[in-house]
């Protein structure tokens, strides 16, 4: 598995203001810099979490952990974060496998209740599904928190999903025009990989992509956008851009990107194996690394560190469990990974001697791309969700 440096690119940040009282022996989500607390820092949260919530079966805490989908490379990376955590605090954890699918995800949480779990972390992918699954949490009094995709009632952690997105879809615009020129550019086309089905939050993601493509690129055609349902997997993202590249005219650029790396580097496969040679994308997630160090138009990647997912969800759940508030969300702060600075974040992976852009963040337009957010009437249930910067 990847070992990630330590690096303040991993702080984590708040939605919102925090409450009065955000630290919780040492962890405080607004100044959390993302690395592992010691075994013996975890050890005290429990003894307090235990002198508030006493364990169910007498004994020891166990924490239920419904993984999206276990064979997926980011999805592998939490997963080790949250075993080493409790590992090291002490405590179980039951895993589970949704599989990208709401139906069993439901048939998990049910399991979870039946094994009569503290907590669970729940990692899910169907938006719909997830008030059906937080009825019977919440009716068994088992608390909850949510990676990515939210669910009613649940706290919440991972991408700050418009920030990424914006910075990923500028990131490409940029490096496209330093690769091929404007007037190249202004006759490609930009294709997006979407997961409708995870809902709103998400997509404010691969939203963030197109609006952040725009911001570099205020004129580049609207009929020269393409999106797609990835459906989260390389698989899907390669075969459905495999469809789209019927209608894209021969000898163009051709940039992409999508909800993570995975459904990324299904375009640049679709492209190469189409004999396209004009083809940068930039993924989300950069825990594709090798494939990022290793591919010249693979050029970028918005690093979420999966890896220290679990140095924040641990400590989030005895929280929860020792009576503390915490934020509705904690956000990561992420980071543009390259192959130039890829070591920095990666010490498996030796950083390339190659050309880098000179990437500006369009921060106006980011703001205005905020207010639009807010203002959208169909996200008025989830303003909570949405950062302040």
């Amino acid at each position: 598995m990847n070992k990630l440096l330590m690096s303040a690119a991993t702080a984590l940040a708040l939605l919102g203001t925090p409450p009065a009282q955000a630290d919780f022996l040492g962890y405080d989500p607004a100044t959390h810099d993302g690395a592992m607390f010691p075994a013996d820092a975890l050890m005290a949260m429990v003894k307090a979490a235990m002198e508030v919530t006493p364990p169910r079966n007498g004994e020891t805490y166990v924490i239920g952990f419904a993984n999206l989908q276990r064979d997926i490379p980011f999805c592998a990376l939490v997963e080790k974060g949250i075993l080493e955590n409790a590992e090291a605090a002490g405590i179980e954890v039951v895993v589970a496998d949704n599989r990208l699918d709401g139906a069993t995800a439901l048939a998990n949480a049910q399991s979870f209740i039946n094994r009569n779990v503290d907590f669970v972390i729940e990692f899910q992918t169907d938006a719909e599904l997830g008030a059906v699954i937080m009825q019977q949490l919440n009716a068994a009094e088992i608390p909850v928190v949510a990676i990515d995709i939210p669910m009613p009632g649940a706290g919440f952690f991972g991408v700050n999903n418009p920030r990424a997105g914006f910075m990923g879809g500028s990131y490409l615009a940029q490096a496209a025009v330093a690769r091929y020129g404007m007037e190249a550019v202004m006759d490609g086309y930009f294709i997006e990989g979407e997961l409708p089905q995870s809902g709103p939050i998400p997509a404010m993601r691969t939203g963030g992509q197109i609006a952040g493509f725009r911001a570099a690129l205020p004129n580049f055609p609207e009929d020269q956008i393409l999106t797609f349902d990835s459906k989260n997997t390389l698989e899907e993202s390669f075969t459905q851009t495999r469809n789209l590249l019927s209608r894209i005219p021969e000898g163009v650029p051709i940039m992409g990107t999508a909800i993570n790396d995975q459904a990324t580097t299904g375009i640049l496969r679709a492209a190469q194996q189409d004999g396209r040679e004009m083809i940068t994308v930039v993924g989300l997630g950069a825990d594709e690394g090798e494939t990022l160090a290793s591919e010249e138009d693979f050029v970028a990647a918005v690093g979420s560190f999966p890896e220290r997912y679990g140095n924040a969800l641990i400590p989030m759940a005895l929280a929860t469990l020792a009576g503390e508030d915490l934020p509705d969300a904690v956000l990561i702060n992420h980071a543009m990974v390259t192959p130039a600075n890829i070591c920095e974040f990666n010490a498996e992976i030796a950083c390339q001697d190659v050309a880098v852009i000179d990437y500006s963040f369009p921060e106006a337009g980011f703001l205005a791309h905020l207010e639009a957010l807010r203002n959208d009437p169909s996200l008025a249930d989830v303003q909570n969700l949405i950062p302040l910067q």
